[in-house]
């Protein structure tokens, strides 16, 4: 039997949602479309000296949670999309894997172990995903357009129908989004259209690389017109992004437990899946358990998706964002949710900052650090280093509720926090944010110990 041919038991899966095996020799095999728990075979594409790296050939052996993919895009064959890289398992065996993963990060890289394992947030598995950017490219070998995801691995643009993670609604405009981007002058100048869905409208941002002409832009509006979306022009880079017309609701979400209404621009940085979010603010929220006389931070504060519902229950809370112009969009929607009188917000370089400058922040009984996939690792060594050398007058946060998007990075600020800045890692969970994919989503909470 050729080591093409070799069966292999496929033990886990990788963070890029493969299947993991070893050969008989001890090599490990990556292998595209494999689930754990299933005998295979592998198609190599790739070899290394400590690794080889391959798509599914044969299936002997079938894992239970194995399922029907939702979306007839999906798969490995040539053309398959690229969105999704876990349609083909069960969404229940993909939080517990993605479960797994984080266990796995905090006890590997961080020697942490939570004491309590929280229960994933979960939601709808399907039409999830209020914001996506879909590629277009008019191909005119074909004199057709693509409107949608790349192709696995691959630079070209999946030839999408339909797509079972985009709101129903939104999926059904991939076809006549074709038609449309068919028809304009600038057809092969149109590169992108982004994807933002609020509360009552949907967004879309046409990338142009040229000034559109009149009747491009009559097109669109007769489009709009049809279809109930707004449209917005991107002509350059995202500071560029404006409305073809003024007319029509503005785009929001609302987070209705905290009395909140988000105002948003659809390049802003808001969460995909809306569902979600609205469960894993009210779960970060009653995990701080702020108390009503209390002062906050709330680190990489963004539009105010967390501060503005802490200032519901807070008496202070303090946003931190290391751009301007979030801050002054954030303060804009405290005052628009009546909250500027209870919440402050600054301009910081996050990722340079030291533990002077914890004192110029101010003491704050309990923080909300939700960091992008860099993580938050300046921040917790300058806590870490304020330890080493305390200041009369300035304690720490008795509690730190973490959000994360890499899990990897969230065991790296948890190693600092548990074994350098006094804490305790008290609870963990993963929250599915993104159903089918590999992307691990989390939160921890930490306490500090009484003799820290």
């Amino acid at each position: 039997m050729t080591a093409q041919e070799e069966w292999l038991e496929v033990e886990s899966l990788d963070l890029d949602a493969q299947g993991v095996a070893h050969r008989a020799d001890g090599k490990v095999v990556f292998i595209e479309g494999a689930l754990p728990g299933e005998r295979v075979q592998a198609a190599i594409t790739r070899r290394k000296n400590q690794w080889e790296q391959g798509q599914l050939a044969a299936l002997a052996r079938e894992s239970a949670q194995r399922v029907r993919p939702g979306c007839p895009h999906f798969g490995l064959h040539a053309g398959a999309c690229g969105g999704c890289k876990m349609q083909h398992l069960h969404p229940a065996a993909q939080v517990a894997i993605k479960q797994r993963v984080l266990e796995d990060n905090l006890l590997h890289l961080a020697k942490v172990r939570p004491q309590q394992m929280l229960r994933a947030i979960e939601g709808p598995a399907w039409g999830y995903r209020w914001r996506a950017r879909l590629s277009v490219r008019f191909v005119a070998k074909k004199g057709t357009v693509l409107v949608g995801f790349h192709e696995r691995k691959s630079r070209y643009v999946a030839d999408m129908r339909e797509c079972a993670v985009l709101p129903p609604a939104v999926s059904a405009l991939l076809l006549p989004l074709r038609d449309l981007i068919g028809t304009l002058e600038q057809r092969d100048r149109v590169p992108q259209i982004e994807l933002a869905a609020g509360d009552a409208v949907t967004a879309l941002v046409l990338r142009h690389l040229q000034p559109l002409s009149d009747a491009d832009a009559g097109r669109l509006r007769a489009f709009a017109g049809r279809h109930a979306v707004q449209w917005w022009l991107q002509p350059k880079g995202p500071e560029t992004v404006h409305r073809l017309d003024d007319e029509g609701p503005e785009l929001s979400y609302a987070l209705p437990e905290f009395g909140v209404a988000m105002p948003f621009k659809p390049t802003d940085f808001t969460q995909v899946n809306p569902h979600i979010n609205r469960v894993l603010v009210a779960r970060a929220i009653r995990l701080l358990e702020p108390q009503a006389h209390e002062r906050l931070i709330d680190w990489f504060c963004g539009l105010g998706n967390f501060t503005l519902p802490l200032a519901t229950r807070a008496a202070q809370v303090l946003g931190i964002e290391g751009s301007a112009v979030l801050v002054e969009r954030a303060q804009q929607n405290a005052q628009a949710n009546g909250l500027a009188h209870k919440t402050t917000f600054e301009t910081r370089n996050l990722f340079e900052i030291g533990a002077g400058e914890l004192l110029a922040a101010g003491h704050a009984d309990r923080w909300l650090v939700d960091p992008p996939r860099e993580g938050a690792f300046a921040l917790v060594k300058a806590l870490a280093d304020r330890r080493a050398s305390p200041v009369a007058g300035w304690q720490p946060p008795q509690r730190i509720v973490y959000v994360s998007c890499n899990p990897a990075t969230l065991a790296r600020d948890a190693g600092l926090l548990v074994h350098q800045a006094g804490y305790r890692c008290s609870a963990a969970g993963v929250v599915n944010m993104f159903p089918h994919t590999a992307h691990v989503e989390s939160l921890a909470v930490f306490d500090r110990e009484a003799s820290a």
